[in-house]
């Protein structure tokens, strides 16, 4: 299955943001890579902004173009804020929710754990990062999974309050996904105006 294999400290640097979670070179170099990195740089154009926030989005969520250009035409298809519905899609994607509920450490981990058949949908195992999670779907973790020591570790102090669309029950190791999240409560830093602009020319 694609995804983005390459250097992330290179990517995060690029758009100044640990956007792959918690990252050591970036914490040291917080400017883009490259012999010319640490200059001042030209004022970017409109496009090369909107371009920028697309490619941002892509990492972050770990989408390629195919499948974002997809979840854009499917957000543009679907009442509401044309961004705001985009990044709903995008929550809702069962690798992120995953993370979303502390299973994993990161989307990544995630993605992998999913596909790894650890993971499961109202009692049924899913093996599908994309699948598109609904309002109340109980997302579990597997009986024999529950010991793993990734999600163990990963689950050990996780704040499961910060997210109000999602609920997490340690004791039976289950989360629900109540509802879609409210633009305000998702907290990646994404101009989705900016996206809806360049798919939009």
């Amino acid at each position: 299955m694609a995804r983005y294999t390459g250097p992330k400290s290179k990517i995060a640097r690029k758009f100044g943001e640990p956007i792959f979670g918690e990252d050591k070179v970036l914490a040291k170099k917080n400017y883009p890579p490259g012999q010319h990195g640490n200059n001042r740089r030209r004022k970017q154009s409109e496009y090369g902004l909107q371009l920028r926030e697309k490619q941002k989005a892509k990492y972050t969520y770990g989408v390629l173009e195919r499948q974002f250009r997809n979840l854009f035409e499917k957000a543009s298809s679907i009442k509401g804020v044309k961004g705001e519905v985009l990044l709903q899609l995008l929550e809702s994607r069962l690798d992120n929710v995953v993370y979303r509920l502390g299973i994993a450490p990161s989307r990544p981990a995630a993605r992998q754990i999913v596909l790894h058949r650890h993971i499961t949908v109202n009692g049924k195992v899913v093996n599908i990062p994309s699948y598109s999670v609904k309002p109340g779907d109980v997302i579990a973790v597997r009986e024999r999974s529950k010991s793993l020591e990734v999600i163990e570790a990963a689950l050990a102090g996780f704040n499961h309050s910060k997210y109000p669309w999602i609920e997490w029950d340690e004791t039976s190791m289950t989360g629900k996904f109540l509802h879609l999240p409210a633009r305000e409560d998702i907290p990646e830093n994404i101009k989705e105006q900016l996206i809806v602009e360049l798919y939009s020319k």
